[in-house]
């Protein structure tokens, strides 16, 4: 196991360990006095809180307060006192040896929201900010900035959430939070859950929302009844941009290369292919009055200049106060980027074991190496893809003395063109070392042997555009108790004023697909025929290309015309009433309750077409391909049959109610519980086109689908417990544990019956319509430590017990296709450590040097369903086994940063590291009778670093480099069963540069 090995726990051990032999602080003081802005009086026993220590003190009877023995640094003070307005002062400088005044007007208010109401703090996205967030909230919170973000040269919100302890990204732009994938993880925007368009998960893709609308990006580690029932990793919840304090405007603009789209004329496209500035294509769709005639559309892939990668965004607003109190702000931001990725050097090997306890052989298909006439994909691939992303952010809003309203619109496109070329020939060379292709009468070239592991050329066109639109409506309104009673005790005496939140939601997103075009070939070289002599002498055949058709009983085409459109909206409603109270012993508690609705409707729409049946055929050179030629061949094109498509529409509507209280039972320790009660509906309805088939639940041959057949109506109601504590046992340390329940739920495509491809002879998916929701018991434990100014230290231990987990496996009927199964069961256990380290608080010289370092080790496991393990264990697999690892968790995640800010020069350096461990991609399964291993992702690690320097007032020059390491991105074949790790896919991604400007301008 690599969980607990040595070099994992030393890197931890680092990562956790506490300088507390860094040098003595010399200390200073902070004193100061608070006073009612109204009135001008002072305000004795108001709570005034360092956040970065967890400091407190009570204001004397004339308002005054001090904080002695306070270590020379940088500080956020609050100030909350019941009917008093919560007052944060940032950047407050303590200096060695010497006291500081700070003195306060703080207003009234109807009520009184302390700190111990469950709320988000307003303090932007400064660091300082964030920890107060974190070290408040009732749940486990990580949290990064628009600082940290922006300093780490991350792009959008999927890099950003690689910074957060226990984080990774699926494909570039899933979460996967503690080793959960998206299916465990409720991603938010703005505390909405958003809609996502992708058509086989119900996961928003995180890498559509730029960096520069993003404030903070807030990752809740445990459960509570205000959260929605799913969160079982996690909840990622995107904190857009916000209204300014101060009116301002700030453009950014930046020009980049990557070291692998350098140079005019090499990058990978197509004849037709690229995009317009706006990333929107209106000639893309289907050809309808050429439909049973040749289409002149490019099916080959050809040479051209790589885009230019720039990217750029001007945002501004700011906040006028009328005389009566109103607050009205604005704010507005437009980004847009474009940007491209390359590489030449890719590898997709498909491998197995054939004879049990034998060596890895190439996966062989449409015949065997003892028949002489079969297929291989050992493939070396080429890549290009070009990218145009863009979108603006709104927001207006409206505050008063006791009520906000505000209004937000979120709008992004993103619009990407990939051509794909991938050959092989490396099979050929397998089966017949040595081969050489010009010699006619060589092994491998003799008539009987042309057609074992020919080479071949596959090619791909894909030009897809996604988009998401989201308008946000909000609001907060407190109220109080003023002249209400219980009998002889005032309410105002013994509760709070509560306060009512609320957001409405209107969002929707659209995946269009417009003809993602797939062409196949194999070509066989010139080859002797030993003729009939003396009648036909010996003579050598011409090099000829031959179609490869992807389906087994070849009446597919070799070329196929894919359209895919995909819509789906989300309506959503969330109402929150708190209500704060003192418990028995005075102490600030609250009690909370809501509601939540979500329904969101989804169209799924796929029309395909091909060149059915067409055994034609091109004499021609392997440098002279025929997809470059055979668009203005004879080929019609036309749809299905023998192949059909299967639309659906789909809907799932969530409602929750939801109660919770948090309450102290003495002044260091207080208890948050409460429950959520949820009920789940999903329905689907398809919409075959005439023909269609489907495949019943243990069926082993397809149905004709009649109108009704394979329909979903599925609901299912939980009640979702969460009890949690936080102990102060000395003022700096904090320590906090849960346990809860939550769920995981289906998708539509896993519970439809229909066989689903996403290209003609590709992978084959049928869902299941037995499909059951997962359950998961959630035990957390987390220590926090705050030695010193700026100094942070946390270690976490994590364990999650999964009822019902859904996997996916192969199964067999006519043919072999991945279907998803809950297994019996699944578990994570894992730990965090995390340090952040100011060394400004040490040394002078070492102003401005930060390092911040955090490591998860993880293990997980699930057990297989009987089936499986007789699988594994039948004579022709004889690879017993009874449980592996849960798909999409790392063994580990280590994140390593050092910041240097040296402000009498205005210069920002900072380098980041990341590596993401061992992960499955996929388990272990059978195809014809033969084993194919696991597949895991090898260990990945990035660096990223960047500087800034400012100009003058307001402006300011930076630099990045990232992925500088530029390693190779691979997967391999492992398992008890094989020898070693066998390459599966290999890819290197380059390095990025950048340059620009950024100017900031207040009014």
């Amino acid at each position: 196991m690599i969980f607990l090995t040595p070099r994992n726990i030393t890197i931890a051990a680092v990562v956790a360990m506490v300088a507390s032999a860094a040098s003595a602080q010399t200390a200073g003081s902070l004193r100061g006095v608070v006073r009612d802005r109204e009135f001008e009086v002072p305000v004795p026993d108001c709570t005034v809180t360092i956040v970065e220590l967890a400091k407190k003190v009570l204001t004397d009877p004339q308002g005054n307060y001090i904080f002695t023995d306070v270590a020379a640094g940088r500080y956020t003070l609050v100030f909350t006192k019941e009917g008093y307005a919560r007052f944060v002062r940032a950047e407050v400088v303590v200096v060695a040896g010497k006291l500081s005044d700070i003195d306060v007007d703080i207003e009234g208010a109807f009520e009184d929201m302390d700190e111990f109401v469950v709320q988000e703090i307003q303090m932007g996205g400064s660091e300082a900010a964030l920890l107060s967030l974190r070290l408040d909230s009732p749940a486990l919170l990580d949290s990064i900035g628009i600082d940290m973000i922006s300093r780490s040269g991350a792009g959008d919100a999927a890099a950003a959430l690689l910074l957060v302890p226990g984080a990774s990204v699926q494909d570039g732009k899933y979460a996967v939070i503690r080793g959960l994938p998206d299916r465990y993880v409720s991603a938010q925007l703005d505390g909405v859950r958003l809609p996502t368009s992708d058509g086989e998960r119900r996961a928003v893709q995180l890498d559509q929302f730029p960096s520069t609308v993003i404030q903070s990006l807030q990752v809740t580690k445990t459960f509570t009844p205000d959260q929605q029932g799913d969160a079982s990793g996690g909840a990622v919840n995107v904190v857009l941009r916000d209204i300014p304090d101060t009116d301002g405007i700030q453009v950014k603009s930046q020009i980049g290369f990557n070291s692998q789209t350098r140079g005019k004329g090499n990058f990978l496209t197509y004849q037709g292919g690229g995009l317009n500035t706006w990333g929107s294509d209106e000639g893309r769709g289907v050809p309808t009055d050429l439909i049973g005639d040749s289409w002149p559309n490019a099916v080959g892939t050809e040479s051209g200049d790589a885009p230019i990668e720039w990217k750029g965004s001007v945002s501004g607003g700011g906040k006028y106060e009328f005389d009566e109190g109103v607050k009205v702000g604005v704010f507005g931001s437009f980004f847009y980027e474009q940007d491209s990725t390359y590489f030449d050097n890719g590898i997709e090997d498909s491998y197995w074991v054939d004879t049990p306890g034998g060596p890895m052989v190439p996966e062989s298909f449409q015949g065997t190496p003892t028949d002489g006439d079969f297929k291989t994909l050992l493939l070396d691939v080429t890549q290009g893809s070009q990218s145009v992303q863009w979108g603006t952010l709104g927001a207006i809003g409206v505050e008063t003395e006791n009520h906000k309203v505000s209004a937000k619109y979120l709008y992004t496109r993103l619009a990407v063109d990939t051509a794909t070329l991938a050959v092989n020939t490396r099979g050929k060379d397998y089966y017949f070392p040595g081969y050489d292709v010009s010699n006619p009468s060589g092994p491998g070239n003799a008539p009987s042997e042309l057609m074992a592991s020919p080479w071949m050329q596959l090619q791909t066109l894909e030009y897809t555009e996604t988009s998401t639109d989201s308008v946000i409506l909000g609001g907060e309104h407190k109220f109080g108790f003023d002249g209400l009673d219980a009998g002889e005790v005032p309410l105002g005496e013994v509760f709070g004023g509560p306060t009512l939140d609320w957001t409405v939601s209107f969002s929707g997103a659209d995946y269009n697909q417009p003809n993602k075009t797939q062409f196949g070939a194999i070509w066989l070289p010139a080859s002797t025929n030993p003729g009939f002599p003396p009648f036909i002498p010996p003579f050598d055949t011409n090099p000829i290309w031959l179609p490869y058709k992807p389906d087994a009983n070849f009446t597919l085409g070799n070329a196929q015309h894919i359209w895919q459109d995909i819509h789906e909206d989300s309506n959503q409603f969330q109402l929150n009433f708190t209500l704060p109270f003192e418990q028995w012993n005075g102490l600030a508690s609250y009690f909370k309750a809501g509601v939540f609705s979500d329904a969101v409707t989804r169209q799924f729409n796929q029309d395909t077409y091909s060149n059915f049946n067409d055994n034609s055929s091109y004499e021609s050179g392997w440098d002279e391909p025929w997809s470059a030629v055979f668009p203005d061949q004879d080929h019609p094109i036309t749809a299905g049959p023998p192949y059909i498509d299967v639309d659906y529409t789909g809907a799932q509507n969530i409602n929750a109610f939801y109660s919770m209280a948090e309450v102290p039972l003495h002044e260091e320790f207080k208890l948050v519980g409460g429950a959520r009660l949820e009920s789940t509906s999903l329905q689907m309805t398809n919409s075959p086109e005439a023909d269609a088939v489907w495949f019943p639940p243990g069926a082993t041959a397809p149905v004709r689908l009649n109108p009704g057949d394979g329909d979903v109506d599925f609901s299912q109601t939980n009640v979702l417990p969460s009890l949690a504590f936080s102990w102060t046992p000395v003022e700096s340390v904090t320590v906090r544990g849960s346990v809860a329940q939550t769920i995981a739920r289906q998708t539509f495509r896993e519970l439809s019956p229909i066989l689903q491809q996403e290209y003609l002879g590709g992978p084959i998916f049928i869902g299941n319509p037995y499909l059951q929701m997962s359950d998961l018991n959630n035990y957390d434990l987390r220590i926090d430590y705050v030695p010193a100014p700026g100094w942070f230290f946390s270690s976490s231990w994590f364990y999650k017990d999964v009822t019902n987990p859904i996997e996916y496996v192969q199964a067999v009927a006519e043919f072999t296709y991945t279907t998803p199964q809950n297994y019996p069961s699944g578990s994570i256990n894992g730990f965090e450590f995390e340090g952040r380290m100011d060394f400004s608080t040490v040394k002078e010289g070492l102003r401005g040097l930060s390092i911040g370092a955090n490591a998860t080790l993880m293990q997980s496991s699930v057990q297989l369903p009987q089936s499986e393990i007789d699988l594994f264990s039948s004579p022709s697999i004889m690879a017993p086994m009874s449980s592996r690892a849960m798909t999409g968790t790392p063994t580990y995640l280590y994140n390593v940063n050092l910041q240097y800010d040296c402000e009498p020069t205005g210069t920002n350096f900072g380098i980041f590291y990341n590596i993401v461990g061992d992960t499955l991609e996929s388990g272990a399964a059978a195809a014809d009778g033969n084993f194919v291993p696991s597949i895991y992702q090898t260990p990945t690690a990035s660096l990223n670093v960047t500087i800034s320097q400012k100009l003058f007032k307001g402006v300011d020059f930076f630099m990045q480099a990232k992925n500088l390491t530029n390693p190779e991105i691979q997967t391999v074949y492992r398992s008890d069963y094989i020898a070693a790790d066998v390459l599966n896919s290999s890819y290197t991604a380059g390095i990025d540069f950048a340059f620009g400007l950024k100017a900031s301008f207040e009014f």
